[in-house]
């Protein structure tokens, strides 16, 4: 007898947003509530395999089990800091691996994801950065991060009591890799963390990081209104050529314009949240201070000055404690609210700037580099 092979292709189920999964019930003849049911009891309950959703019917679970699949990334290396901060080592298909990391304070809990399988952006202080580019993550592979972390922090050990257990308050996608590189994926993946049906997360929690791609800023301004930081690191053009390359394409004031209609006819919260290394006797004099100041003076938002975390060969230090404190001091008296962002899980590379994984670098700038 000759096998019948099925034509359905399996979809990785923490890939479809729930108009995605709104229309696969339409495709297999259920009602357009089944998508609510299911995305509850996965992203509520923490469901495993279709057959845990005992309100939903036999035939219908059958009918679901031969469409999705529940793929997880799978955990490599699991590794806790001193001060409470946990990274994890996932691996992904083809020998590659990212990071990502989880921060606890008292009245949050930040996961930090990846977007990317490395970075092409070649900024010059960044330890990703030198590893190379290898590809973009899918949607299911953005999301799964964030799943894997609720089970692995034991959110859904207790069902009854997961509204008020849930650790995972914030997500930053501020690890390997530009979002807005990966734009479709990334905003898809957003699309599932604020969905109420989803992981319900609140747009003032979950924050996009970018270098800067300023087409794609416009675009995000359509799609979505997530909070936004901008690695800026330096007041000039001249500068932040040298340290964050991707500003000879789209320079600092594009890049300001961009900004603006971002936050342009936006909900009240909606503000820009500057980031900016500091970086020993590079851009951390107190010019450039005031022209960081005068550059942002009419955008709301706030800059978070970021100590910079040394890795082998980086050819930088960090600024001194009193410089940034100066560099602070500065900004505010201009009127700039300011932080200065606490170093988390250093001693597990896991602070800004240090995440690296293990990447096939199809750049070949690794290789390029080591020669």
């Amino acid at each position: 007898m000759n096998q019948v092979v099925s034509n359905v292709v399996e979809k990785n189920l923490y890939g479809l947003t729930y108009q995605a999964m709104l229309e696969l019930c339409e495709e297999i003849g259920e009602k357009p509530y089944r998508a609510m049911q299911i995305m509850k009891w996965v992203y509520h309950k923490g469901a495993e395999s279709i057959d845990d959703m005992t309100d939903i019917s036999k035939k219908t679970r059958e009918k679901l089990n031969s469409r999705l699949v529940f793929d997880l990334p799978k955990v490599l290396l699991d590794q806790p800091s001193s001060d409470g901060t946990h990274k994890w080592l996932i691996q992904l298909e083809s020998g590659n691996a990212i990071e990502m990391v989880f921060i606890p304070e008292d009245d949050r809990g930040t996961l930090c994801v990846s977007s990317q399988v490395g970075c092409a952006l070649e900024c010059t202080f960044c330890s990703t950065a030198r590893q190379g580019f290898n590809r973009n993550l899918s949607t299911a592979e953005i999301v799964g991060q964030v799943m894997l972390a609720k089970k692995l922090l034991g959110e859904y050990e207790n069902d009854t009591q997961q509204s008020q257990n849930r650790r995972v308050t914030n997500v930053v996608l501020m690890g390997m890799g530009e979002p807005l590189l990966n734009f479709t994926n990334v905003t898809q993946a957003i699309d599932i963390m604020l969905n109420d049906y989803g992981f319900g997360l609140s747009k003032r929690r979950v924050t996009l990081s970018t270098s800067g791609v300023v087409p794609a800023l416009y675009r995000l301004k359509e799609v979505s209104d997530v909070s936004l930081a901008i690695s800026l690191h330096a007041p000039y053009d001249t500068l932040r050529d040298e340290i964050v390359p991707i500003n000879k394409k789209y320079p600092i004031a594009e890049l300001l314009e961009a900004c603006k209609a971002y936050i342009t006819d936006s909900s009240a919260y909606r503000k820009i949240t500057w980031e900016y290394v500091m970086l020993k006797d590079v851009n951390d004099k107190e010019e450039d201070a005031f022209a960081l100041a005068k550059l942002i003076k009419d955008i709301p938002g706030k800059v978070n000055l970021i100590p910079f975390n040394p890795f082998p060969n980086s050819g930088y230090e960090c600024s001194s404690m009193n410089r940034i404190n100066r560099f602070k001091e500065i900004l505010q008296r201009q009127g700039v609210v300011t932080t200065i962002r606490k170093t988390r899980g250093e001693d597990i590379d896991a602070a800004c700037g240090q995440l690296a994984g293990r990447v096939k670098d199809r750049t070949k700038r690794t290789k390029t580099e080591n020669s």
